[in-house]
């Protein structure tokens, strides 16, 4: 999905100007592409996860031990051995030990976490963003690297052409200035450094990385829309809601796999060379967390963000809470959040009661019926815009990160998320996730069944959209 995230405009249908994208869209997209489906993936021989600590990789024996001390304290679950087997042999991604993780909530948390990283850096800052906007959080964010860069830091930072296609040259150009390294991810313009121009294929991702030993990640874009209040109202004169969003600080051995990701988009765009910096220092046990670091690309084969969701569902025995911002989820993951309600388990989801994005909106609102039908309960956050991408399940695995739960995340955009294997960071995420419950709507079954036919419409209609959404 193509969002700019901009302040959450008064809710009308459809705005003229998003038919004419979505009849571009038609000609542009892949329309052959397609989501694998988990039973073709599951082969007799799935062996156990790779994981790897400060010292290197463990040995069996080691890995066993560590996984039966996790379930030790939360009980049975499949998620600890089948699904993270499976995970890991389809990605090849490892399990990394020795992670200490901060939960971040929303821009008030995030930003001064991510700021004082970026002042107390003393090699390089390397940092990659959807959207970087030229607002007083944009700024803020500007100074803080120029003056690094001034104090003789590296600065290498990654910008999305669409996300950031409101954003003023001149903002860019004074980075550039300043001496920061700067790369335009697939650039509209086709003639722009020679690169071609690719609509359709974005780097959604938000990573900060600094001097390799300290990482974010998330859902949060360097915008003042993410602010604890924002002031002003939007172009209808409605006022601006803030934005729902959740991040979060790593520090430990799973850094690197950020680094790796950061250096991969900077060589597959044909960044300018990079100055020899120390990006992959020596990095000690800091905590307890596991973590594993999945980053997908469009044309991968595995989408492996759409499988790590569709396995974690299949696999849990007691709970499922996620939050997610665009939902528009194909058959298969409908199924197994119903699948997974029908055999006991409790699956709750917390989805957006407004939205910058109208047909993703009531196409995901489309599936509400069948998911109530199972058993799901479903919420709708309110006096918030959600642009959250969690899920708890099974009390110990979790994840963060970029990720909608729609076509255009799983098959077009460059997307991270961070699972994290830890109960102490579970009961964070379920705290987080029982606020979001107490700003919620409970959408109810037999209530929703009486809702007015010319919502049902705006479903119908949206839900053929949903591949381009």
């Amino acid at each position: 999905m193509v969002n700019l995230c901009k302040p959450t405009p008064p809710r009308t249908w459809v705005h003229p100007s998003l038919f004419v994208f979505v009849i571009l869209s038609l000609f542009l997209l892949e329309s052959c592409a397609t989501l694998p489906r988990i039973e073709d993936l599951y082969g007799p021989n799935l062996k156990p996860s790779v994981i790897i600590g400060p010292k290197g990789q463990l040995t069996p024996d080691q890995s066993k031990a560590l996984i039966e001390e996790l379930e030790k304290h939360v009980g049975p679950t499949d998620i600890l051995e089948k699904h993270i087997a499976l995970i890991g042999s389809i990605s090849g991604i490892p399990l990394i030990t020795g992670n200490r993780v901060s939960l971040l909530i929303d821009g008030e948390d995030t930003y001064p976490a991510m700021l004082n990283a970026i002042q107390n850096a003393k090699d390089h800052i390397n940092f990659e963003t959807y959207i970087f906007e030229d607002d007083e959080v944009g700024r803020r964010f500007s100074d803080a690297l120029l003056q690094k860069r001034a104090e003789g830091v590296q600065v290498n930072l990654v910008y999305d052409s669409v996300g950031c296609l409101n954003t003023p040259a001149a903002f860019f150009q004074r980075l550039h200035d300043g001496g920061v390294q700067l790369l335009e991810y697939n650039p509209l313009n086709p003639l722009k450094e020679g690169k071609k121009s690719l609509l359709i294929q974005r780097d959604h991702r938000k990573i900060l990385i600094v001097d390799g030993t300290v990482a974010f990640t998330g859902s949060v874009n360097i915008s003042h829309v993410h602010s604890k209040t924002v002031s002003g109202s939007s172009s209808g004169g409605v006022p601006q809601m803030s934005w729902r969003d959740s991040h979060i600080q790593i520090e430990g051995p799973a850094v690197a796999e950020f680094q790796k990701l950061f250096l991969d988009t900077w060589t597959r765009q044909k960044g300018p060379e990079l100055s020899k910096k120390n990006y992959f220092p020596t990095l000690s046990h800091r905590g307890d967390a596991l973590a594993r670091v999945i980053g997908s690309t469009p044309g991968q084969e595995n989408r492996i963000t759409y499988l790590m969701y569709l396995s974690a569902f299949t696999h849990a025995r007691r709970s499922i809470h996620m939050t997610n911002s665009y939902f528009v989820p194909d058959h298969e993951t409908v199924e197994a959040l119903a699948e997974a309600s029908r055999r006991g388990v409790d699956v709750k989801l917390v989805l957006p009661g407004t939205s910058d994005e109208e047909l993703t909106f009531y196409a995901g609102r489309s599936h509400y019926e069948d998911l109530l039908e199972a058993g799901v309960k479903l919420y709708e956050r309110q006096d918030a815009m959600l642009h959250s991408k969690t899920a708890v399940i099974d009390g110990i695995w979790s994840t963060v990160g970029s990720t909608n739960m729609d076509l255009w995340s799983f098959l077009r955009n460059d997307e991270v998320n961070a699972v994290i294997l830890s109960q102490d960071f579970a009961n964070k995420m379920e705290s987080m996730f029982q606020k979001d419950i107490e700003g919620s709507r409970h959408i109810d079954r037999r209530e929703w069944k009486k809702r007015p036919l010319g919502e049902r419409v705006k479903e119908w209609l949206s839900r053929l959209m949903a591949h381009w959404l």
